[in-house]
């Protein structure tokens, strides 16, 4: 289809439906680079009357290209923004696909029993996953409506889906075109210490510029000290206090003094003690549950209940 003029494309693009649609501009979206000798090979399996080989570049403007030669401009919006957005070819498989975070943090807004019509489509672990990140007092009505829910009415469950469509997953598609240095900088977040450094210093071997980029997006444990106290005591309230006195094992004394700073006397004395009775640990160990609260940290932040500061002028607080 990439090989093709627009226009021959386009009319074969009238001969399919939707579902058609969506898998094959979602496989020619993720193509990338085709070499030409793998295209000319195709072309001769593939008919006889197809020519021109050489190097073709699959991606999410080529296939909306070529849409909006065949549709019309709201289909062809609607079904880049699906392919753009988790994989699956319903609904309810792209939201199994949708991190659990993020889709609590959706669901805390909506009504009990549109949560619960969602959280009763999509996988039991993933539900068990989503139902443990919602406030608890709003999970156990949803859980009671889901034990009341009797069998759900099409109109009602095709509007949930509309809703969830239109709404949730075009902005989850929209924010999921980000820049590749922000991309490489939550990756990179989530490595291990040592993977991390080594990968840092073979990228500023190769381009320094990218590797500074990275740096400067990244957000590690030791920027916690960018939060305030009211964004720590809320962090406090989230984070498991055996994770958080793992995480300080391996922490500056900046850090810790932060924390304990935003303790009660008696609380920074027992998890002071609980520390001193893990002894060593594993620096496996201390990196993942750091890894745990920064994401906390992170996700609270989207939210808007807690602030990091940045080092520009324009994220300064005042008091």
């Amino acid at each position: 289809m990439l090989s093709l003029a627009e226009d021959e494309s386009a009319k074969l693009f009238e001969l399919m439906d939707d579902d058609e649609i969506r898998e094959l501009s979602q496989t020619m979206a993720t193509l990338g680079s085709i070499n030409s000798s793998m295209v000319e090979r195709l072309f001769v399996e593939f008919a006889d009357s197809l020519s021109g080989a050489g190097s073709l570049i699959g991606s999410f403007d080529s296939a909306e290209r070529l849409l909006y030669k065949a549709l019309p401009e709201e289909r062809v919006a609607q079904i880049m923004e699906e392919i753009r957005g988790p994989a699956g070819r319903t609904m309810w498989d792209k939201l199994g696909n949708v991190n659990e975070v993020v889709l609590a943090n959706y669901l805390k807004n909506e009504y009990p029993q549109t949560v619960a019509v969602v959280v009763s489509k999509i996988k039991p672990d993933h539900a068990a996953r989503v139902l443990g990140m919602l406030p608890e007092n709003f999970s156990m009505e949803v859980i009671m409506r889901m034990l009341r829910m009797e069998t759900v009415q099409k109109d009602i469950l095709d509007h949930v889906e509309k809703t969830l469509r239109t709404e949730f997953m075009t902005n989850l598609a929209r924010t999921a075109r980000r820049d590749s240095h922000e991309l490489m900088a939550d990756i990179f977040n989530n490595l291990d210490r040592s993977t991390e450094n080594r990968f840092l210093t073979s990228l500023e071997e190769r381009s320094r510029e990218s590797a500074e980029k990275i740096k400067a997006l990244m957000f590690t444990f030791d920027d916690l000290i960018r939060i305030d106290a009211a964004g720590i005591q809320a962090l406090l309230r989230q984070v498991q206090k055996d994770q958080l006195g793992i995480a300080l094992k391996g922490a500056s004394e900046e850090v810790k003094d932060l924390f304990f700073s935003n303790m009660s006397e008696r609380a920074g004395k027992m998890m002071r003690e609980d520390m001193e009775a893990l002894g060593a640990v594993r620096l496996k160990d201390v990196d993942e549950a750091q890894a745990a609260i920064v994401s906390t940290a992170k996700t609270l932040s989207d939210a808007g209940e807690i602030v990091i500061a940045g080092s520009g002028e324009d994220d300064e607080l005042v008091y």
